[in-house]
């Protein structure tokens, strides 16, 4: 049949216009999509999800949050974090997320105490918190303690040659002052010397290695304030002697010698009285974290057989560690025939007791004072874990349990014969396919 010209006009202005309209609403899908956002978590374990708890903390917070991430531009880490941090501005769309190079703003990244391997800082409402690993976990906790605008104080006791918290040395705490007074934690310092009594608004006494003894009358009084509950932390070192007094009040006591740890030389360190911490003990504190801190003297700890607290092991070092009696010089080995202990050994301990049948007491003893100076406070997690202890002494410990969420079924198992048939198909049947296809409309084509 003859298709005259004008029936030829009339397919194309049909064409043409179901062309416009097709134009039109993909247009109009496009607008759509700006102002409107349709998502699907098809995953089997809801890995692109925010989980209830984390939703539900965002709605809590009517404030801006500012997330910024001190990172090197090379590095991949940065599209995941983008991706984590994307899931969180669904739920709050004035949470903003900002990527700096640390290499061009080195005065800033020095003055915030951030390491080779970055940091995330979330700022909000004036306070701020910094992280060195990110997962849902460990951001939606960081945004809780942000969330929570109370000041609360802590004591540091002085007047024996303490690590200051308000020293600049290198083995004083003035960073961690800094760190805790960015979280409305508040430090103060007091001679017992001079004023006879702990603050009533103190909500925890912090005593670092004394350099001379403590006159009777302190240590009445600090352990009248232990025997009231109140919440305690103990950094001592392997040859804190003058705490001898005060750790066996706790049920605790120093092993001779400092802790030796060969692994170190796995991550360049050649000291080998620096001690590596890489897994943690189940506990409030620990829960959740991930990064490795490092003690650059510690003394190994034990507990009392009998003991009015109930204590738990909370750091250890490596298996092949080792207590070393003897001169830190030259090449130290293990002593088996010695007095020497072998790894693994409790670097800290966390004890708690009941007091007047409802207030948990709640004390931590640290076999190494120096993680948390200002030398060595910003390797690694060492800042990390000074906060969580502290927040779990002043009974700030209101950490969301959000489990990993790993991909399930990431490997494909397939037997030779499923191999045979997916390549045949691939190979030889769909090209056929195809080909016979093209064929037969060319065919039906010709034949009009």
């Amino acid at each position: 049949m003859k298709i005259s010209q004008r029936i030829h006009q009339r397919i194309r202005l049909k064409n043409l216009f179901l062309t416009l309209t097709l134009l039109v609403a993909i247009g109009l899908l496009a607008w759509l999509s700006t102002r409107y956002t349709l998502e699907t978590d098809i995953t089997a374990n809801s890995g692109n999800t925010l989980s209830p708890a984390s939703v539900k903390l965002l709605a809590s917070m009517p404030d801006k949050i500012a997330i910024t991430v001190y990172m090197k531009s090379d590095q991949p880490i940065r599209s995941q974090i983008a991706q984590l941090v994307d899931r969180y501005k669904r739920h709050k769309p004035d949470l903003s997320l900002t990527f700096i190079d640390p290499d061009t703003q080195p005065e800033k990244t020095r003055e915030l105490n951030i390491g080779a391997a970055g940091a995330i800082l979330i700022d909000y409402q004036g306070r701020t918190e910094k992280l060195t690993f990110v997962d849902e976990s460990s951001l939606t906790n960081s945004l809780m303690q942000l969330a929570n605008a109370h000041e609360r104080w802590i004591t540091f006791l002085t007047g024996h040659g303490e690590r200051s918290v308000e020293g600049q040395a290198n083995f004083d705490l003035e960073q961690f002052g800094k760190e805790l007074a960015r979280r409305k934690i508040n430090a103060q310092t007091i001679n017992l010397a001079t004023l006879p009594a702990i603050p009533d608004n103190s909500a925890l006494l912090v005593i670092t290695a004394p350099a001379v003894p403590l006159l009777p009358k302190e240590i009445e009084i600090i352990n009248h304030y232990i025997e009231q509950g109140g919440n305690l932390l103990v950094l001592t070192d392997p040859d804190a002697k003058h705490l001898d007094t005060l750790e066996q009040r706790l049920g605790i006591h120093r092993l001779p010698g400092s802790i030796m740890d060969d692994n170190t030389k796995l991550y360049g360190i050649t000291d080998p009285s620096f001690v590596l911490v890489a897994a943690y003990a189940q506990h409030a504190i620990t829960k959740g974290f991930q990064t490795t801190t490092i003690y650059p003297a510690a003394a190994a700890l034990a507990t009392d057989a009998e003991s009015n607290f109930q204590a738990e092991a909370m750091l250890s070092s490596a298996q092949q560690s080792w207590t070393e009696t003897g001169s830190i010089s030259g090449e130290v080995r293990f002593d088996a025939d010695g007095d020497e202990k072998q790894g693994p050994l409790s670097v800290a301990y966390a004890l708690t007791r009941t007091v007047n049948e409802k207030t948990q007491q709640r004390i931590v003893v640290v076999g190494d004072g120096d993680f948390l100076s200002n030398a060595y406070i910003g390797n690694v997690g060492n800042l990390d874990m000074g906060l969580r202890m502290v927040n779990w002494l002043i009974h700030d410990d209101r950490f969301i349990d959000i489990p990993a969420k790993t991909a399930t079924g990431k490997s494909l198992q397939l037997t030779e014969t499923s191999v045979a048939v997916i390549g045949f198909g691939f190979l030889i049947v769909i090209p056929l396919l195809l080909t016979g296809s093209g064929f037969f409309i060319w065919r039906k084509r010709k034949q009009r």
